[in-house]
């Protein structure tokens, strides 16, 4: 792999080891993936949460911390992704003190790095949105695929060594969807119904994912009659991208790049109501047992905040029954400003802001509250926390709320 005069520099160590080290391992990523150079990079968005890093990925970071500032600090403006922890709230949810102690250790170590604790998948909603061909390091899969679908920006899925070796060096290997040629469409479907709810959305975005054969295939979308908000894109993408490592897709008429691919010769798949149905089947049970309620996965954005807390306004909660909210720091601000954390929190339910559910100890947290049954509009959080123990359901947001105040589930 070729490496500039810049590059040849870090690598000898001139700009201290941890900027030797980071280009070490990105020359190895590079040589694996065939990378002929690294691109340099505008922005790195990088997992930062205490379960992804566990405790020898905090101590590696607390070493990095001991390195004088300018050796260990980022050269490129670096954010978070949702972290494990709220540490306003954990009591309430019984999550470990041990978990927490662990997320501010953590906490403390990326901001030594000159790390900005943002917390938040959504960023593209809240902080530096990428434009049309900018050059990423992302690594939350819900964040790298909207960028890249929606925005048109390059980036792969990075993994956090690799995420925070970007944020040390500036650079990324050029592989993968950096390339013009690795973004071109191979596969093709049409949408024959047209999504109501958000869940809609997340749903076809899941049947089109589990389609797809490995990370490499890229789908185009024909036959949406609609435009779709920027939520209704969070969730197809984050549910496509859980189910099928799908990290880029195009819609015809509607994503930046789509009219660069007007000669494909490839035929679609259908996608009819009835694939919804059957898919929905799959996250409904034969009774209506509900243990808890979880909007996240993404996070809320503030007006899915406004829209939830509308539809909780004047209603209470079944007391057996808890409704937890995920939700940014940044939009949490906002929603406090506008009555619209009131609202939720008047109705009993609980806002975390800065986390996303499953990054929390989800499993731990579940058994200790006697949480089995979780009913959610997410189809991402559908997918993973069945891997966490739980019976997921997913349902609209209103179906989820007035399952919530009746205490049971509502079909």
């Amino acid at each position: 792999m070729k490496l500039n005069e810049l590059e040849k520099e870090i690598e000898l160590g001139k700009f201290g080891d941890p900027r030797r080290l980071a280009l070490e391992h990105q020359k190895k990523v590079g040589q694996f993936f065939d990378a002929e150079k690294l691109i340099e990079v505008s922005q790195v968005h990088i997992m930062a949460d205490a379960e992804a890093l566990g405790y020898s990925g905090i101590d590696f970071l607390e070493n990095l911390s001991n390195y004088d500032k300018s050796e260990r600090e980022v050269w490129v403006p670096t954010i978070t992704d949702p972290r494990g922890a709220d540490f306003k709230a954990y009591e309430n949810i019984k999550q470990s003190k041990s978990f927490v102690d662990m997320e501010e250790r953590a906490i403390k170590a990326f901001k030594s790095l000159g790390v900005m604790m943002t917390d938040t998948c959504i960023n593209y909603q809240v902080f530096m949105p990428p434009v049309l061909g900018e050059h990423l390091a992302f690594g939350d899969t819900g964040s790298s695929i909207y960028a890249n679908s929606v925005l048109g920006a390059r980036t792969n899925f990075e993994g956090g060594p690799s995420a925070l070796a970007s944020s040390l060096t500036g650079r990324t290997p050029m592989y993968g969807l950096h390339l013009e040629k690795n973004r071109i469409p191979n596969k093709a479907f049409s949408i024959k119904c047209e999504p109501k709810d958000l869940s809609d959305w997340g749903a076809l975005g899941a049947i089109i994912g589990k389609q797809m054969n490995s990370y490499w295939d890229i789908p185009i979308i024909y036959g949406l009659n609609i435009k779709p908000t920027s939520d209704e894109l969070k969730h197809f993408g984050a549910a496509m991208a859980s189910f099928g490592s799908t990290p880029l897709f195009h819609i015809d008429g509607i994503t930046p790049e789509t009219h660069l691919f007007k000669n494909l010769k490839i035929k679609p798949e259908p996608i009819t109501k009835i694939d919804l149905n059957l898919f929905y089947k799959n996250f409904h049970p034969n009774d209506d047992k509900l243990d808890v309620v979880v909007f996240a996965a993404p996070q809320l954005s503030l007006d899915e905040m406004r829209i939830l807390s509308e539809m909780l306004d004047g209603k209470k909660i079944n007391p057996n029954i808890s409704l937890i909210v995920c939700t940014a720091p940044s939009v949490k601000v906002l929603c406090d400003t506008n009555d619209i954390s009131q609202r939720i929190e008047n109705s009993g339910g609980i806002i975390l802001e800065g986390v996303c559910f499953y990054n929390m100890h989800a499993r731990e947290i579940g058994e200790a509250n006697g949480w089995k049954r979780l009913m959610s509009n997410s189809a991402k959080i559908s997918n993973i926390l069945g891997g966490y123990g739980y019976e997921t359901i997913l349902s609209t947001m209103e179906k989820c709320v007035d399952s919530a105040c009746q205490g049971r589930i509502v079909k």
